[in-house]
């Protein structure tokens, strides 16, 4: 069963703090690095985009105007403090959830080998 769009997109904040991280990029090149970088997430673009502004709206990336190429000017996107303070509160929250997981995987393993069929 494929994951439902809402759960497909719990971490999409996190990815594309990450993906800022690395360096100011614009919206098309976030879009490209999760569905790239991280398999069977396919997010589309106007769920990226949302986040963008959401993420720009609590002050956790700011853009800018990019003129310098040819072609339309592009909306360049760059980690604020808060950005980064947000990415460790993610990397925290996906820590505990990793543990969570291995914990219940560790323990299904441990009660289906004693399990008489």
């Amino acid at each position: 069963m494929p994951p439902r769009r809402k759960q497909q997109y719990r971490h999409l904040p996190a990815f594309i703090l990450l993906a800022l991280a690395e360096e100011p990029i614009h919206g098309g090149a976030v879009l490209n690095v999760l569905s790239q970088r991280i398999p069977l997430f396919k997010p589309d673009s106007a769920a990226v985009y949302r986040t963008l502004q959401q993420l720009e709206d609590e002050a956790q990336v700011v853009s800018s105007w990019d003129t310098s190429g040819s072609g339309p000017a592009r909306r360049v996107y760059r980690l604020t403090q808060a950005g980064w303070d947000k990415l460790e509160g993610w990397r925290e929250d996906i820590e505990m959830r990793m543990a969570n997981l291995r914990y219940f995987l560790d323990t299904y393993a441990e009660i289906r080998s004693h399990r008489k069929v």
